[in-house]
């Protein structure tokens, strides 16, 4: 239950940072038109689809890692129980979890991380066009908070999940502390921030 639903909530923020992107880019590009645009039509059907794809990932993920057997280790170090961490435990062939994990990451970490860079370059560029230097203040200040959550975020799951792998077992309980906290930055601070961007 906790591998679902961690992995649920982290493809649904992934994919929420990339509709909070598309909300800023048309407030600040075109925002005569934006209640037009961002009624409660958009907002409901953008959120709803945040959460069935994170569900529907999370669930596909999870039932292939449960069908894997396990050995001997069963200690999880992480501050929840991520999927990638259960891998790490199999005794089996992973090679179907790691494709349909690569599809996943293209879907809800690639594609909306794309969205938000291609959203902001529009931004900045509406933003630099704007004549007043009080404008220019109050639209990048209306982008600061989102791009700092996303920053926090994509930083900390690119440091946690692409980095190489250390074969060197002296540091293990300093990694593993190490991992423990930067999971508690995607896995809570982000979605706590949810709410202020």
């Amino acid at each position: 239950v906790q591998m679902f639903l961690s992995f649920a909530m982290g493809a649904t923020e992934c994919v929420l940072l990339g509709m909070m992107a598309l909300d800023r880019y048309v407030a600040i590009c075109y925002p005569l038109r934006y209640p037009a645009i961002m009624s409660k039509s958009a907002y409901v059907p953008m959120a709803a689809g945040s959460w069935i794809i994170g569900l529907v990932d999370s669930m596909v993920q999870t039932c292939l890692t449960m069908q894997l057997p396990f050995c001997a280790n069963n200690v999880i170090n992480h501050f929840v129980c991520e999927i990638l961490a259960i891998l790490k435990l199999a005794c089996a062939d992973i090679s179907i979890n790691v494709i349909s994990m690569a599809g996943s990451n293209l879907i809800v970490l690639v594609i909306p991380l794309l969205v938000i860079f291609i959203s902001y370059i529009f931004i900045v560029a509406t933003i630099l066009r704007i004549p007043s230097t009080e404008g220019k203040h109050k639209a990048f200040s209306t982008c600061s908070a989102h791009l700092t959550v996303v920053i926090i975020f994509y930083g900390t799951i690119f440091f946690m999940y692409a980095k190489p792998k250390s074969k060197s077992s002296v540091s293990t309980d300093n990694q593993h502390i190490l991992e423990s906290f930067i999971s508690l930055f995607y896995g809570v601070m982000t979605p706590m921030l949810n709410p202020l961007i």
